[in-house]
């Protein structure tokens, strides 16, 4: 296949991860445009074979794919509103964050402009783009899903959730929760460690292969939850108030705030004050979620 019958893309947003997504379609062979707010960040990338869109209305006209990779919400819809005639027939796949709300709110935007809208979600950080580990959410269209999706493929492994618009990003931002407190949980450890002199970067060496140790027990977490029964411990809510106590206290007597394990802490005795401390401690669970559902 010959570069000039590639799918043409258009880029909208040239910050780090939209430089990156931006190389991948060149080195994939799909002729790529380019458009960013501010100047200067598309030079290497033109240098490489994009074409530099003066205006946003010139860069959406000339892709047949376009992906949005902005700051905010609110900026997607700064940029794509005054070109939404322009947009009419065209699949839209924005990759900006975009809470679930907001994704589900630009699908009837789109809807109401003729617009074929695609989001998702982007489980890596710009330098994985294009290589093993990367992986792309997605949910809303599945025609611009199934039609483009080798096209896709270039930025990292793709999987379709659905035609919620809303769907992948949440599962984007329940992936990056469990991320952001696991760091944090590292960064109260390696506080705990410098106390005693020791250095983050050997305590994170430490840290990630116990991390990876445990984290394989997740799948079966899931499963004890999914059922609703934690009548059969392997540790229960008692066991685990002890221990979250004394690493409380050790982490006090290291001068280390408690920012981090005081909100565990206390879903752990809420739990047991409610009556169910002989249970699983994956009951705290029940302390976060909303009711539920049926699957």
């Amino acid at each position: 296949m010959t570069t000039t019958s590639r799918t043409p893309v258009t880029v909208l947003g040239l910050g780090a991860m939209g430089g990156a997504l931006a190389a991948a379609f060149l080195a994939g062979g799909h002729p790529t445009t380019v458009w960013n707010r501010s100047a200067g960040k598309d030079i290497e990338l033109v240098a490489a074979g994009a074409a530099r869109a003066d205006s946003v209305r010139a860069a959406v006209t000339a892709g047949e794919l376009v992906v949005v990779v902005l700051l905010d919400h609110a900026s997607v819809h700064e940029t794509l509103d005054p070109v939404a005639d322009a947009l009419a027939g065209r699949a839209v796949v924005n990759l900006t964050s975009t809470a679930p709300e907001d994704a589900r709110e630009l699908a009837r935007w789109a809807a109401g402009h003729g617009i074929d809208y695609l989001d998702g979600g982007i489980m890596a950080v710009p330098d994985m783009i294009g290589r093993p580990g990367s992986s792309i959410l997605y949910s809303g269209s599945r025609p611009i899903f199934d039609t483009h999706r080798p096209t896709l493929e270039l930025l990292g492994a793709a999987e379709y959730f659905g035609d919620d618009a809303g769907i992948a990003s949440l599962y984007d931002f329940a992936l990056l929760a469990g991320m952001y407190i696991m760091f944090a949980g590292f960064q109260h450890g390696a506080a705990m460690v410098r106390s005693a002199g020791g250095s983050a970067e050997d305590f994170g060496a430490r840290a990630a292969a116990w991390f990876s140790a445990v984290t394989s027990t997740l799948p079966s977490q899931g499963r004890v939850i999914d059922s609703g029964d934690y009548s059969r411990p392997l540790q229960d809510l008692r066991f685990t108030k002890k221990a979250l106590d004394a690493i409380v206290r050790s982490g006090r007597d290291a001068g280390v705030s408690l920012d981090v394990l005081r909100p565990v802490q206390a879903l752990v005795d809420r739990q047991i004050a409610d009556g169910y401390g002989a249970e699983a401690t994956e009951r705290m669970y029940e302390g976060l979620a909303g009711p539920r559902t049926g699957r």
